[in-house]
């Protein structure tokens, strides 16, 4: 095996390789060192059969096809040499034709030969050419011999020399034509093959332009509603800041109408900073990515403040917040992240749930999940709109208290969420509340 690896390296070292020359050049260059091969045997061969002139004849030709393999292979002229060979070759066999006993002798075996070999190589252009050429050496040939058989004469010396003659030179030919076909369907199967995994190659390019065009085509979506947000939910809050603002300093209030005017201008101050606080973390989150820092986290440790604080702000909207969990349950978490999920979906509970309403925390086990519910008994949603609501698509809205959001909050929460290994998902229904589940390992 390791002797045939080492003989087909060495062949095509010698007939070059598939970056330096095409097909065709390559089995020229292969048909030109079969053909030395061969007239390196046939020296001696008709030598010793008793055709020493012929034997001659073929020790010329091998200089000359050695010297054109040379030129082709080495030298970089290809088609000059490819014309002088196909020239020479039917040359040469025209003289065995006479020299080698004419039809009584193999040479109408070596021009079927010959004419195949060139077929192989010659331009297309030049095919129709080099048949007719082929064909009226062996016509001539054959009219020379039936009239004027004495030209002619039987070179052999006996039978048994005629006999070794015929079949070498069989033997050669199919020997030559088995190689040639093989290295075809060999080269053939082998361009198929590239051809195949071109097209694969170039299916897999495409889908890749697909995911790079669909990613842009986020990305460009992400920037629209990035915009928007600045250009409208940012922009309003802070021209009323500015509105309030102007009241103030043009106009004499008394205190009740001053309070009244602090109160509002606090309102939306505050929606105002918790706006753009989401804006920015879901930006620094697009852009830089976040560094997530995995860890036991116990729920008294990391969320008791967060629920504190918004039960005062639940207190406000007359809103009973409830927790029904077990604080000494430990999670695997990135704190700040879980209390950002917990903090957006608690505010957005209340923000959409009326005043005397209920929204009840709780987390219970299941399996090797901690499932950390927020339920409420507000206003709900649509089919439709819950489809959305983890997306871009999301629109934000006005809450029960026309409290103003951004619509990131609960893209941030689905985004923090499968950064910790966590799931989450809705159930709601119009006029029936919304619960929000958040699984996350134990």
């Amino acid at each position: 095996m390791r002797l045939l690896r080492n003989i087909n390296k060495l062949w095509v070292k010698l007939t070059g390789h598939t970056s330096e020359f095409t097909l065709e050049v390559r089995i020229y260059h292969s048909i030109c060192l079969i053909a030395i091969f061969a007239l390196a045997y046939n020296v001696p061969f008709n030598y010793l059969i008793g055709l020493p002139f012929v034997s001659l004849v073929s020790l010329v030709t091998l200089t000359v096809f050695s010297l054109l393999y040379y030129q082709s292979r080495y030298r970089g002229r290809i088609n000059t040499t490819v014309i002088i060979f196909t020239l020479l070759g039917n040359l040469l066999f025209a003289i065995n034709f006479v020299l080698n006993s004419g039809t009584y002798g193999p040479t109408d075996l070596l021009m079927g030969l010959c004419i195949f070999l060139i077929l192989c190589v010659v331009p297309k252009k030049q095919q129709l050419f080099w048949i007719l050429f082929n064909i009226s050496i062996i016509i001539t040939g054959h009219l020379v011999e039936y009239y004027y058989p004495h030209l002619i004469p039987d070179s052999y010396r006996d039978r048994q020399s005629r006999y070794w003659d015929i079949s070498s030179a069989y033997i050669v030919v199919v020997v030559v034509i088995y190689y040639t076909v093989t290295y075809f369907r060999r080269n053939y199967d082998y361009e198929k093959r590239s051809a195949s995994e071109r097209a694969n190659a170039i299916g897999r390019k495409n889908e890749q332009i697909m995911r790079q065009n669909l990613e842009l085509e986020k990305i460009n979506s992400e920037k629209n509603k990035l915009m928007s947000i600045i250009a409208h939910d940012l922009r309003s809050p802070l021209s009323n800041i500015q509105n309030y603002l102007e009241l103030v300093t043009e106009y004499e209030l008394d205190s009740h109408e001053r309070h009244m005017v602090e109160e509002d201008l606090l309102k939306v101050t505050r929606r105002t900073i918790d706006m753009l606080g989401k804006l920015l973390m879901w930006s620094k989150a697009q852009m830089d990515g976040v560094n997530v820092k995995l860890g036991y986290v116990n729920l008294k440790e990391a969320l008791f403040n967060t629920i504190e604080l918004e039960k005062s702000i639940a207190s406000k909207k007359d809103i009973s917040l409830s927790t029904t969990l077990d604080w000494d349950t430990r999670i695997i978490a990135d704190v700040d992240m879980l209390q950002l999920v917990i903090r957006n979906l608690l505010s957005n509970a209340i923000k959409f749930t009326r005043h005397g309403g209920q929204v009840i925390f709780e987390a219970k086990q299941n399996g090797n999940e901690c499932w950390l519910i927020v339920r409420d008994n507000g206003v709900g949603m649509s089919a439709a709109k819950v489809n959305e609501l983890f997306s871009l698509m999301a629109t934000s809205t006005f809450g029960t208290n026309n409290e103003k959001g951004v619509g990131l909050g609960l893209l941030l929460c689905k985004e923090f969420t499968e950064l910790q290994g966590g799931r989450i998902w809705v159930e709601s229904e119009p006029d029936k509340g919304t619960t929000f589940f958040v699984a996350m390992p134990v």
